[in-house]
């Protein structure tokens, strides 16, 4: 399952979070993937893409930033999968 991971930095500010990654790495236990990320030019948001089989995994990497980051996940679909999906009703 793929993850669309909105991480708002807590006081927007970015300095904490990336100090953390550059010393601690991602942080994520095995079996959670990183998919790739984007973040806003005001670097306050980031926009994350990850992939598990298991939600506890996504939840147990979540607690590992949660001091510095609020998050919101929201479980997507490839473009490719919602062509599948809604390929019938068309």
């Amino acid at each position: 399952m793929l993850y669309m991971i909105v991480e708002k930095f807590k006081n927007s500010d970015p300095v904490p979070v990336y100090r953390r990654f550059r010393d601690r790495g991602r942080l994520a236990p095995e079996g959670l993937t990183y998919v790739s990320s984007w973040v806003d030019e005001n670097m306050a948001i980031c926009y994350q893409v990850m992939e598990c089989d298991d939600i506890a995994l996504l939840e147990a990497w979540m607690a590992n930033w949660k001091d510095l980051t609020d998050f919101e996940v929201i479980p997507v679909i490839t473009s490719a999968e919602a062509q599948q999906r809604i390929a019938p009703k068309l």
